[in-house]
C-alpha cells in the first residue's frame, strides 16, 4: 500500500491513519526505499482537540503522509467507522520499530527537541540497544521558536549531515507546526512528529503497564507523573473530546476532512 492510499478515520475532522505498528513501519519502510518526502504525525486526544481550536493545525494534521492513532480513543472511533484492523502506534513504539528496522539498512537518523542533554542521551541508548543504527546528528532547539541565525545553523548541519529520518520531539502543536514549515526546507526525507518519546524511551517518563494502555487510561498515568504541567490538557480536553465525538458518532455534527 502506497502513503497515499492509506484510509484515514474521521475523529472530529482529523484524519487518523487506520493502521497498526507493523503496517506503520512498513510504509516508513517504503517511503524511504522511494525517496517520498514529507511528514508524519502522532496523533491522540490532546492533537485532535488542538486541531477544533487551530483550523491551520487542523491542514497541517490532514496533510501529513501519516496521522498515527496515539492513544485508544482513535482506535476505539477507528474501529467503530469499519477499520477492524487498526492498531494503537505510540510514538515510543513506532521511533523504536523504525530504529530496529533501520540499523541493517544504513538508514541515517537525525534528533530533534528535547531539554537538554536528551537528545544526545536517547542517541546512547538506542545505538547500544540497535547495533548499526546511524543517528548522524542531534539539535537540542530552544523552548520558543528559532530565530534567524539559529534556523541557519540548523539548515546548514542537517544539509551537511542529510539525515534520512528527522525526529521531532517538542509538544503538540508545536512539533506539527515546525515539519509543516520546514519539512520542504530542511534536507532530509521524513520528519516524524513524536511529541514526549525521546523522554519516555530514555526513561525520564515512567511509560504505563500494557493493561493501562489497552483500557486507554494512560492519559491518567501521565497526569500523575505531572499533574500541575497535564491538568488543563487531560481535564479540560478529555470531557470536551467525548462531548464533542459522541454528537459526531450519533450523526448529529459532521466535520470536513480539510487539507493544506
Amino acid at each position: 500500500m502506497a502513503l497515499a492510499d492509506v484510509p484515514r478515520a474521521n475523529v472530529l475532522g482529523v484524519g487518523i491513519s487506520a493502521i497498526d505498528l507493523e503496517e506503520a513501519a512498513g510504509l516508513f519502510q517504503r517511503a524511504l526505499d522511494d525517496g517520498t518526502r514529507g511528514y508524519v504525525c502522532v496523533t491522540g486526544v490532546h492533537g485532535v482537540m488542538e486541531a477544533r481550536k487551530d483550523p491551520a493545525l487542523r491542514r497541517i494534521l490532514n496533510s501529513s503522509l501519516l496521522s498515527t492513532p496515539d492513544g485508544m480513543p482513535m482506535v476505539w472511533i477507528g474501529r467503530l467507522q469499519g477499520f477492524s484492523g487498526m492498531r494503537r502506534v505510540f510514538g515510543p513504539d513506532l521511533m523504536r520499530r523504525v530504529c530496529e528496522i533501520s540499523a541493517p539498512e544504513g538508514i541515517t537518523h537525525f534528533l530533534y527537541g528535547g531539554k537538554p542533554g536528551a537528545a544526545e542521551q536517547l542517541k546512547a541508548v538506542l545505538t547500544e540497544q540497535f547495533p548499526g543504527l546511524q543517528i548522524v546528528g542531534t539539535y537540542t532547539p530552544p523552548f520558543r521558536s528559532l530565530n534567524a541565525s539559529e534556523e541557519q545553523e540548523l539548515a546548514e548541519i542537517v544539509t551537511r549531515l542529510k539525515p534520512d529520518v528527522f525526529w521531532v520531539s517538542l509538544s503538540t502543536p508545536k512539533q506539527e507546526q515546525f515539519m509543516a514549515r520546514y519539512s520542504n526546507i530542511l534536507e532530509t526525507q521524513l520528519m516524524v512528529g513524536v511529541g514526549a518519546a525521546f523522554d519516555y524511551l530514555i526513561g525520564s517518563i515512567r511509560d504505563a503497564p500494557g493493561w493501562v494502555k489497552a483500557a486507554g487510561l494512560q492519559w491518567l498515568h501521565r497526569l500523575m507523573q505531572e499533574p500541575r504541567r497535564l491538568s488543563n490538557r487531560y481535564l479540560v480536553n478529555n470531557p470536551r473530546f467525548l462531548w464533542e465525538i459522541t454528537l459526531q458518532m450519533a450523526g448529529l455534527r459532521t466535520y470536513p476532512l480539510e487539507k493544506i
